[in-house]
């Protein structure tokens, strides 16, 4: 295993974290400043690099957060935590938009310390496991069975040009299963053509899959090469069959049948070598049964049904297909990809996904933009999914969720607001309700907002007290994430 770095100026710091890791059987190095730091990382190669990098913020000769900003830059991937002083936590929660992966704040526990070391590496161990996955990522993501037997289908009709119609729901990822296909095949050298025929006004449609003469219609300046003439010697992909026009159905069953159309306005035929892939999310069997879908075009389409799961049919691929989506939002917008933790995976995995693998992509693109630290926790996903009940057997935490809930009601209106009584005959519940009630007499209108930030503020310092003033372990005992504590804390003026 690769060592852990230890850089802080202070010689009983490395000393204390040096030997509580050793306890532990895992490997050091220690530095006394930056540069020492940045120099080693240049000479070392992948293996004599560190797994996690634990840094001091203020030290002679460069701060923590510069080294910080410099190693990130050569080595997005690698876990780097903040050790800072109380008086420095703002800067320690500054730093987690520089890519950190945590704080560490001094004087610290060493049991905690290392504990939190030891979530980094095996952090870090599965990302590492996840890059590797990705270096040989192919064109489709799946482990799970119902994914396995696509694959499986793909490579069965690898050398077939057979008519293949994908059946699914929207967002399962058809077009991507007929690009597999096309590529796969023996016209792989050829186009790929692909067009939504639901997309496409009726009047348009015609032109847009067979073409049209000069002066067909009217703007109809030129002759123009249609969908199946610009796929010939390739695959041309019909997404959405099911909403294509009644008449326009007959003429796609001639060309399937015999090759030839007619262009638009043209009384000459064409003939084009294509191969056909349809998709559709409708049931055309039910559309074929309700007289709008022609029941001989289906059978033709339908030579082969390639049925896509829904993404809650195939959970297990849930975390894999996220961290690729991080990736790949990450690298689209030039950034630092964003990791996620166990617990927002466990989230996301008992989601539904209505919008199957599309919706969980836009997501991942969502969180690269506004999740606020490098690592996703439960609070950070959007309100649908965060707010979202169980939809799977998976046991999700309720807490982060609840506090997102707090969050987005309640907004600052007094950092000097009394906190509520804890006497009552009948309990805090009564001194509530006491409490409410003669605000609500007196024709106070922020009554909510009152209460509620007198609520946090007792249960945040007393959560405070309890861990003597560890923010992440207050943090972890109230269920709300880190982030969430600190925010908290500034907004409701307890620093």
């Amino acid at each position: 295993m690769k060592p852990i770095w230890i850089v802080d100026d202070d010689q009983s710091i490395r000393f204390v974290l040096e030997k509580a890791l050793l306890r532990e059987e895992l490997p050091t190095r220690s530095f006394t400043n930056a540069r020492e730091v940045l120099l080693a990382l240049e000479s070392a190669n992948d293996d004599q690099g560190p797994q996690i990098l634990v840094s001091d913020i203020r030290m002679p000769g460069g701060s923590g957060l510069d080294l910080l900003s410099k190693v990130k830059e050569k080595h997005p991937g690698l876990p780097v935590i903040i050790m800072t002083a109380f008086s420095d936590l703002d800067s320690a929660v500054s730093a987690f938009q520089g890519g950190a992966f945590e704080y560490l704040p001094k004087p610290f526990d060493v049991p905690k310390a290392i504990e939190l070391i030891r979530r980094a590496v095996e952090e870090s161990q599965r990302e590492e496991v996840a890059e590797e996955r990705m270096a040989a990522t192919p064109e489709m993501l799946g482990q799970a069975p119902a994914m396995q037997d696509v694959f499986r289908a793909i490579g069965r009709l690898s050398q077939s040009n057979v008519t293949v119609m994908i059946t699914g729901e929207s967002g399962t990822g058809k077009e991507l299963v007929a690009r597999a296909l096309h590529k796969h095949s023996p016209r792989a050298t050829g186009p790929f053509v692909a067009i939504n025929t639901a997309a496409i006004p009726k009047d348009l449609l015609e032109s847009e899959l067979f073409g049209h003469e000069r002066g067909a219609f009217t703007g109809a300046q030129t002759m123009r090469r249609g969908r199946f003439e610009q796929a010939d010697g390739g695959t041309l992909f019909l997404d959405e069959i099911g909403d294509m026009p009644f008449d326009l159905q007959t003429r796609l069953l001639r060309v399937l049948s015999d090759g030839h159309f007619y262009r638009v306005g043209g009384h000459s035929a064409v003939k084009a070598n294509v191969r056909v892939i349809a998709a559709t999310h409708q049931d055309l069997e039910v559309r074929v049964k309700e007289g709008v879908f022609r029941e001989d075009l289906f059978h033709r389409l339908n030579v082969i049904r390639l049925r896509l799961p829904a993404l809650r049919e195939r959970r297990e691929d849930i975390p894999m297909l996220a961290r690729h989506f991080l990736q790949q939002s990450a690298k689209q917008l030039g950034v630092e990809p964003k990791r996620i933790s166990d617990a927002a995976v466990a989230k996301l995995t008992s989601f539904g996904f209505p919008g199957n693998v599309r919706q969980l992509e836009n997501i991942c693109h969502w969180l690269t933009v506004m999740a606020p630290a490098q690592l996703v926790e439960p609070e950070d996903l959007p309100p649908e999914v965060a707010d979202a009940p169980s939809d799977s057997p998976v046991r999700p935490t309720a807490a982060p969720e609840q506090s997102r809930a707090v969050d987005a009601a309640v907004r600052p209106v007094s950092t000097a607001a009394p906190m509520l009584p804890a006497g009552g005959g009948g309990g805090w519940e009564s001194a509530l309700d006491a409490e409410a009630m003669e605000l609500l007499v007196a024709g106070r209108q922020d009554v909510w907002e009152q209460l509620t930030r007198r609520f946090e503020s007792r249960l945040i310092l007393t959560a405070l007290s309890n861990t003597r003033g560890r923010r992440i372990e207050a943090a972890q005992k109230l269920g709300i994430g880190r982030n969430t504590i600190t925010r908290k804390i500034q907004e409701l003026g307890l620093e």
